[in-house]
């Protein structure tokens, strides 16, 4: 009984716990539903707030481009009215200055009628005046019995004899005068040209001596096997000796900006230090640099100091690049610079420009400083350079003329030649002695006369020209040219000599008569 009593409160109290369960459960259920309604209400109240905030900011934006647009329009709208106004302003000035030209062509026919009245009143004035003179040379044909043809021609021949009298005995005067004072003149004008500007003298040679501290660097410089001393001849182009001088290391190269940029690597690398292949090349790489800028800046410094404006960067390199250039021991920019100042004083004692005169001397010899080897002589090559970059035609001509290998049509090229001359000649400003000069001469004239028919022989133009002339009855025409070649490739084979000899083969007959 009491079993049965216990069993049935137990199912009792287990039927309560999941009734309590389940209404837990249910309850949970229901506020975890509120809740979850709450949480989507939220969401959606809070995406209409966000919606309406988006669509504010959209409206603001489009209002702000509506405003931009509205204002360019007005912006352009405004343009607008100015151009139409002044296309309506213009257009009123057009009307205006074609009512003026109406007026003007209307006076221009007014005053074209007058002129057509006064020439027609003109012409008949003249008719009367023709007629006139007419009458009057019949009177006076008829008075002196001659007519009017024969007595011009009768006045003009004796007027012709009169002024061929006059001008004769004028030209005898001028020719005495001039063969009196010219002489005396140009010597003058040469004697203070020369006074005039003042001399330097600067003297290179094919060597440069570099001195260092001991001897010790010449190991250095050598380096393992020589590689250094190799290298640096490569990247410089010179040959480097290294002998038992001491303190000295020989620099030889005909090309002196090659030894300058040997010099100033060898300096740097000293100093530095750092003596291998590759600092070498670095080293020379710079220095080239350094060069190069100094030659422009040197060729600038000239232009400024001789007052020559608008020469073409080119021509100032290559007048800065005449600083590295000597010729028999002159300095080529020094010899340019005082055949510029002598053509200047001696442009301006003859009444002529003196800065062109100063220009085409300064240029003179910058065919001598090429950047490519060229088989023209330097006096053709320098006339095409300036030709090149724009110099005008008669100082292209005066560079081109001052050795006589081409026609001198202007009055430059002699000034640029004798100034040239007269830079070389002066005591002291080349090195070849007179000695050396004169044996060259006879040489040239020698080897012309060691052939048949050959009769005289005249070395010209400072040993640049020979004139060769032969008998006319042992050489002909034919002849004549081949003796020009073989006499220039016997000239070109056995001598030394500057620049260029032009062999001149003279070949005339003459025929004499005596009156008695």
């Amino acid at each position: 009984m009491l079993h049965l009593l216990f069993t049935t409160h137990a199912v009792a109290a287990v039927s309560a716990l999941a009734l309590g369960a389940v209404a837990g459960y249910m309850f949970f259920r229901y506020v975890l539903k509120k809740k979850y309604h709450r949480m989507i209400e939220a969401a959606n109240s809070e995406a209409e707030v966000l919606k309406e905030k988006k669509l504010l900011e959209v409206k603001e934006t489009f209002i702000n481009k509506r405003a931009e647009l509205e204002k360019e329009v007005q912006q352009r709208k405004q343009k607008i009215l100015l151009t139409e106004n002044k296309l309506k302003q213009r257009e009123l000035t057009l009307n205006q200055r074609q009512d003026e030209l109406g007026k003007r062509q209307s006076e221009l026919d007014s005053t074209r009628n007058k002129l057509d009245n006064r020439a027609n009143a003109l012409n008949k004035k003249e008719e009367e005046v023709e007629t006139l003179l007419q009458q009057e040379r019949e009177k006076l044909e008829e008075l002196s019995g001659l007519s009017a043809e024969e007595a011009k021609n009768h006045l003009i021949e004796s007027l012709k004899d009169e002024a061929r009298t006059n001008a004769q005995s004028y030209i005898n005067e001028i020719m005495d005068d001039a063969k009196l004072t010219a002489n005396k003149e140009a010597k003058r004008i040469v004697i203070q040209t020369i006074q005039r500007v003042a001399t330097e003298t600067a003297i290179e040679n094919s060597v440069t001596v570099f001195h260092i501290d001991n001897d010790e660097v010449k190991g250095r410089i050598i380096g393992r096997e020589g590689r250094n001393i190799r290298a640096l001849e490569a990247a410089t182009g010179v040959e480097i000796v290294v002998d038992d001088t001491p303190e000295a290391i020989v620099i030889s190269a005909f090309d002196p900006v090659r030894r300058e940029i040997c010099r100033l690597a060898l300096h740097q690398l000293i100093a530095d230090g750092r003596i291998h292949p590759a600092r070498i090349e670095e080293v020379v790489a710079k220095v080239k640099k350094q060069i190069e800028e100094e030659i422009i800046e040197t060729g600038k410094r000239t232009t400024i100091d001789l007052g020559i404006h608008g020469l073409h960067p080119e021509l100032v390199r290559i007048v800065g690049k005449m600083k590295y250039r000597s010729s028999y021991g002159q300095n080529l920019l020094q010899h340019a610079r005082e055949t510029a100042n002598l053509c200047s004083v001696m442009a301006a004692e003859l009444g002529l420009n003196p800065k062109k005169a100063k220009r085409a001397g300064l240029l003179h010899d910058i065919g001598k400083v090429p950047d490519e080897e060229s088989e023209l002589p330097h006096a053709l090559y320098g006339a095409k350079l300036a030709e090149k970059y724009k110099e005008k035609a008669d100082i292209c001509n005066a560079i081109g003329a001052h050795h006589d290998e081409v026609e001198m049509t202007s009055l430059l090229a002699p000034i640029v030649q004798v100034c040239d001359a007269i830079s070389g000649a002066r005591p002291g400003a080349r090195r070849e002695i007179v000695e050396a000069y004169i044996k060259r001469l006879n040489d040239l004239e020698n080897i012309a006369m060691s052939y048949p028919g050959v009769t005289k022989t005249y070395a010209i133009q400072a040993g640049r020209e020979l004139r060769v002339i032969v008998g006319a009855d042992k050489v002909d025409d034919k002849q004549v040219e081949t003796l020009s070649g073989e006499i220039a490739k016997r000239i070109q084979d056995e001598m030394t000599y500057p620049g260029q000899v032009k062999i001149t083969v003279i070949r005339e007959t003459r025929s004499v008569s005596y009156a008695k």
